[in-house]
């Protein structure tokens, strides 16, 4: 047994902790005992802890609060309640709210060492992942990617293997789930990763500016144009990530299908070709192939750019990411904000996890740091995350008698929130006319809708 697992007791019976305590020892634990539950929480707030082990009735504070305590400061630490007053009612309600699990008093010595064992191998899975990810972070030096997912581990494989080559990269997914780190990921591990990586999104740049932009221009291409390199030319042996690829016009895609054909580009306003060495990575949240079929896209360009294809999974598919990210993204904007928040709420956690997330890792991110500016303690609660997150705020709620449980943007995303629904009911839900009223434009309404969760029908 791994001498490394630490175990905290907390038992108010000295002799029975004692007992436990040495037997504990005995099997080669660091066993830790503690009478009282205050300085057993004080000590949990500190220090390592792998599992603890206990007891329901307690003075002060009892097992139960200070079980609530661990798990808002530590969920994945296992709890195993100990108690004589045992209940198939009270066992039921530990381990729905998140205990490991619940043994009658006086213990069975070998069904409580089989529960520990089975506990602290969860424990071992998940510092084993959590070391994975710290060797990736480091490798990868792109901290904000945290996974553990299945489909984001075989998108991550294929972006390692693909690396090295010279083809073609075609990322897609929707906006927000990581594109352009994958692009990072992708030319970092290249032979190319000491050359310049440009990076461009197309969606940005005006249609007029994109072929200056790209390919670079001459003195008098265009009024006040003046000799310029392109994006092209900048990138020339290395490698240049063209996002929202989608966004390209017919005529641009002819122009860029001649840079993958021929790995040459021509400056606008010029006659003359140059040769450049470059590795292209594309990156759209459109459907390409759809785009194909309607002539919207070149198909001969489509096949050029799609040699291999990543697509990234939404958050909403890969939920199991979701309390990786949190805790990452809290450590980061806590440090930011010099702020002392050690964790998130079970009950916090639970509205992250139930969120479906149309703006994906960025919106996660987004909410994550506003929660950790607006918190006053050092636990992200419920009531820091904005109504769309935790939407059982508004329900039957007058903000005028509560608005002291919430924050100002909260009571603001309410308010708005309720103005916009009595506008669409108020106009048989005619978006164009509830935006006319509003004094916003049908798609701002759109947006605002799909940001407070108000249904289109």
């Amino acid at each position: 047994m791994n001498d490394a697992y630490r175990i905290m007791i907390v038992e108010d019976e000295p002799l029975a902790g004692k007992i436990l305590h040495n037997n504990l020892e005995k099997r080669k634990y660091d066993a830790i005992l503690f009478e009282k539950s205050d300085e057993a929480l004080r000590y949990f707030k500190t220090n390592r802890v792998d599992l603890v082990l206990l007891d329901y009735k307690l003075p002060g504070m009892t097992g139960e609060e200070l079980f609530e305590k661990i798990k808002e400061i530590n969920p994945l630490t296992p709890v195993i309640f100990m108690t004589a007053y045992s209940s198939v009612d009270k066992a039921v309600k530990l381990l729905k709210m998140g205990a490991y699990d619940y043994l009658p008093k006086p213990l069975e010595m070998d069904e409580l060492y089989h529960s520990i064992e089975n506990a602290l191998e969860k424990v071992t899975l998940i510092n084993e992942n959590n070391r994975l990810r710290e060797n990736l972070r480091e490798k990868f030096s792109f901290g904000n990617y945290i996974f553990n997912s299945p489909s984001m581990q075989q998108a991550i494989n294929i972006a390692l293997r693909a690396a090295g080559s010279i083809a073609n990269i075609l990322i897609t997914g929707e906006s927000g789930t990581g594109k352009e780190v994958i692009a990072n990921i992708i030319h970092y591990h290249s032979q190319r990763k000491d050359k310049k990586f440009i990076k461009v999104n197309l969606s940005a740049i005006p249609s007029t500016l994109i072929e200056a932009e790209l390919f670079g221009a001459v003195k008098g291409a265009f009024t006040g144009a003046v000799p310029r390199a392109g994006k092209f030319e900048e990138a020339d042996g290395g490698t240049i990530f063209l996002d929202e690829i989608g966004e390209l016009s017919i005529d641009m895609q002819v122009k860029l299908l001649r840079v993958l054909q021929e790995h040459e580009i021509t400056r606008l306003g010029s006659n003359a070709s140059k040769k450049v060495d470059i590795r292209l990575i594309f990156a759209t949240n459109a459907d390409l192939a759809l785009a194909v079929k309607e002539k919207r896209f070149r198909e001969d360009l489509y096949f050029r750019l799609n040699v291999i294809s990543i697509q990234l999974p939404p958050l909403r598919e890969r939920k199991e990411d979701i309390p990786l990210l949190a805790d990452y993204f809290i450590k980061k904007f806590s440090q930011r904000e010099n702020k002392t928040i050690s964790s998130i709420s079970q009950d916090a956690l639970n509205s992250l996890m139930k969120y479906h997330y149309p703006g994906n890792i960025r919106e996660l991110e987004n909410i994550i740091e506003r929660a950790v500016i607006l918190t006053r303690s050092e636990t992200i609660s419920p009531n820091d995350l904005p109504v769309i997150v935790n939407p059982g705020i508004e329900n039957n709620m007058d903000i005028s008698d509560d608005a002291d449980d919430l924050t100002l943007p909260q009571i603001l995303e309410i308010a708005e929130k309720r103005v916009i629904v009595k506008a669409l009911q108020k106009f048989d839900n005619n978006r164009s006319k509830a935006a006319k009223a509003l004094g916003i434009s049908e798609s701002g309404l759109r947006y605002r809708m799909q940001i407070l969760q108000i249904p289109r029908e």
